[in-house]
């Protein structure tokens, strides 16, 4: 089945969380630096988490049948630090993760995240530590993410959320996603093209 990725405004998300324990979880855990060899992004789903997954011998998050289909992760401190590499958020895009849920972000991290249309959501320290043991408690439960009102909540439960407000305003407009932007403007592109001396002949 061909995997949907994010588009256009991004002002809700419904799912299955599961949790990733751990401060300072850095890039090169999300996806093995052996991997940034590759041609395109499109199979590093399956190798996110490679190394940890391999340690723990199918017992990682990502290995647990319950977290299959899950689309929102729960994570602590400064996740996605260290190096800058895209590959990080892509793996965990094409693995299914459509929002991240945590204390704090890398803020290279969180840029690239933001130009794939996966929102960083922040918390506190406690409202993250409750939100996980929930999380882990309930695997199968829905949460429901509302960018308005930045909040992410359940049947019972309601949590409130941090964004800064430019990252905000992007995921609300649309305005994240580029590639949309360019192809809703082609007819425009085209004219300024044409109109372009250095792409067309001078005109005397």
């Amino acid at each position: 089945m061909k995997q949907e990725f994010p588009k256009g405004e991004i002002k809700a998300i419904r799912g299955r969380s599961f949790v990733i324990k751990g401060n300072d979880i850095d890039t090169d855990r999300i996806i093995p630096a052996r991997f940034l060899k590759c041609v395109s992004f499109s199979a590093l789903g399956e190798q996110v988490f490679a190394d940890d997954r391999k340690e723990l011998k199918g017992n990682h998050p990502f290995d647990l049948d319950q977290n299959k289909g899950a689309n929102i992760l729960v994570v602590n401190d400064n996740f996605g630090c260290g190096s800058s590499r895209e590959h990080a958020p892509q793996a965990l895009m094409r693995w299914g993760i459509r929002l991240i849920v945590g204390e704090s972000f890398a803020e290279i991290f969180f840029g690239n995240c933001l130009a794939l249309g996966i929102p960083c959501i922040t918390s506190s320290k406690q409202e993250i530590n409750k939100l996980q043991n929930l999380v882990n408690q309930y695997p199968t439960q829905i949460w429901n993410f509302n960018l308005k009102e930045l909040s992410i909540s359940n049947e019972k439960e309601s949590f409130k959320l941090n964004l800064e407000e430019g990252a905000y305003k992007m995921l609300y407009s649309g305005k994240w996603d580029a590639t949309s932007q360019l192809l809703d403007e082609e007819e425009r592109i085209k004219d300024t093209v044409n109109n372009l001396p250095y792409l067309n002949s001078f005109k005397s």
